[in-house]
């Protein structure tokens, strides 16, 4: 209990300077670097086709992947 108590205290000492520097005239920030959306624009651009997307699968049935099925039947 007594740790406790003076680590409580200490942390209500942090507060009480941190209240005095924070004055009016200083804006409350979240993040000290101001924050930008750094992402391009969206643009659609050349897509392949299904042949191409398809050709170097190594199992493909309409127009599709064909894989191994991983649930139900044991194989």
């Amino acid at each position: 209990m007594e740790r406790l108590t003076g680590q409580l205290s200490v942390i209500v000492d942090n507060i009480a300077k941190v209240s005095e520097v924070a004055t009016p005239d200083v804006p409350a920030t979240s993040h000290p670097i101001p924050l930008e959306n750094v992402f391009r624009a969206d643009v659609v651009g050349e897509m392949l086709t299904v042949d191409q997307v398809l050709q170097n699968a190594p199992d493909a049935a309409d127009g599709r992947f064909r894989v191994t099925a991983i649930l139900g039947e044991e194989q």
